[in-house]
């Protein structure tokens, strides 16, 4: 019984490796896409990682609660959102995404400096994320660090070639650091 339960044990965990390596693998290609196809088409390579970001590798529940937060997000029910997030963080400290929909409420909430806590925990999880290198953009203009704004849209760019905001804001930067100089 015991021998069963360990071969069990081991099945369940090679499955959940298998699809973390051909998550990481489909995540890969969807990069190496973004970089080289036009706007059109990186538009639907971009919803498919965001798709992928959203699915927690392996468990529904999570999923589930991180759709939940996100729903009130949309109905401006904050608080409630960042308790959801913070359980999902708590529950997996890994899962990428779970950050960064904390700091983006973080950010809506005017707490910038938590924002930048969290998106460091995005970045050190997930690189590519060009959602919280955006997000970091905005943080920095807040906190007026230009410089750094700047920095992070470019980061974003070079991964997501196609994304229109980097361009947008580092313009609105530029004009913001013309300004303070006069």
């Amino acid at each position: 019984m015991k021998r069963l339960f360990l071969i069990l044990v081991f099945y369940l965990f090679s499955q959940t490796s298998t699809f973390a390596n051909e998550r990481d693998v489909r995540l890969n290609q969807l990069f190496n896409e973004l970089k080289v196809n036009k706007a059109k088409i990186a538009s639907i390579v971009e919803q498919e990682i965001w798709k992928i970001w959203s699915t927690h590798p392996s468990d529904a529940k999570l999923t589930a609660r991180l759709e939940e937060g996100s729903q009130f997000v949309r109905n401006q029910q904050l608080s409630k959102a960042i308790e959801i997030f913070t359980e999902v963080i708590n529950l997996d400290q890994n899962w990428a995404e779970a950050w960064n929909k904390r700091a983006t409420v973080f950010y809506m909430m005017g707490e910038f400096e938590k924002s930048q806590d969290d998106i460091d925990k995005v970045l050190a999880i997930e690189a590519r994320h060009f959602g919280a290198l955006a997000g970091q953009g905005l943080v920095n203009i807040q906190l007026k660090n230009y410089e750094k704004a700047i920095f992070s849209y470019q980061q974003a760019k070079e991964i997501h070639p196609s994304m229109q905001s980097p361009e947008i804001m580092i313009r609105r930067i530029e004009e913001l650091i013309k300004q303070q100089s006069i």
